[in-house]
């Protein structure tokens, strides 16, 4: 593998591993606090020039955005209760987390896509990450497999973005940051949507887009 390709792969890795955790994880409850608080006390201007496959501008807002939600830190009521809202309920979820819900008719959790991706992996020999119910298609599990698959199994990443993230993350990213009250996780949906594009753009992959029926 060139050089070029790996330093690619490796800026894919890159974002999913740094993304990825804070879609899964509760500020308070999770196991992300160390991610947490080196957002908190990141130089945003600095990092917006080092994030891969986004604009800086767009990646200094986005940052911005992200560190101004950490200013009262992780305990901060409006942090952990924005979380909860948007991504545990027990109220309906705004953009709940989940692929099917977007692209099956009945907008359900555990839907077609869903099968889909869990048939996928099990022909890949790919396995789970963890051992939770979460369903496959939550945005967060694919930021991290992705993520996995860069490092350890780049010969199939085109198709796992192709098939099934990139056909319905900017749709979901776009209704997140539009639901989003509080600047953490507008700027989180803001930045992934912009950086799994940016990826979409680097790779050169062509994505046959579903009906979205949310």
């Amino acid at each position: 593998m060139d050089e070029n390709k790996e330093a690619v792969l490796e800026s894919i890795a890159f974002v999913g591993e740094t993304l990825g955790p804070f879609f899964l994880q509760d500020p308070v409850k999770g196991d992300a606090g160390a991610a947490f608080e080196a957002l908190a006390a990141l130089d945003a201007d600095a990092a917006a020039g080092e994030w891969p496959f986004v604009d800086t501008d767009e990646a200094q807002r986005d940052l911005g955005l992200m560190k101004e939600g950490l200013a009262k830190g992780t305990m901060d009521d409006d942090l952990v209760w924005e979380y909860r809202r948007l991504f545990i309920g027990p109220a309906a979820k705004p953009a709940p987390p989940w692929g099917s819900v977007y692209t099956d008719r009945e907008c359900v959790v555990f839907g077609e896509s869903t099968l889909a991706l869990r048939a996928w992996m099990r022909e890949q020999g790919i396995q789970r990450l963890d051992d939770d119910k979460t369903p496959e298609d939550h945005i967060g599990l694919l930021l991290v497999l992705m993520a996995w698959i860069a490092r350890n199994r780049p010969e199939v990443l085109d198709d796992f973005l192709r098939l099934h993230v990139l056909t319905w993350s900017s749709h979901f990213l776009e209704q997140l940051a539009a639901a989003a009250e509080q600047p953490f996780y507008q700027g989180l949906a803001q930045l992934a949507k912009a950086s799994l594009e940016g990826i979409q753009s680097a790779l050169a992959l062509e994505v046959s887009y579903p009906r979205y029926y949310r």
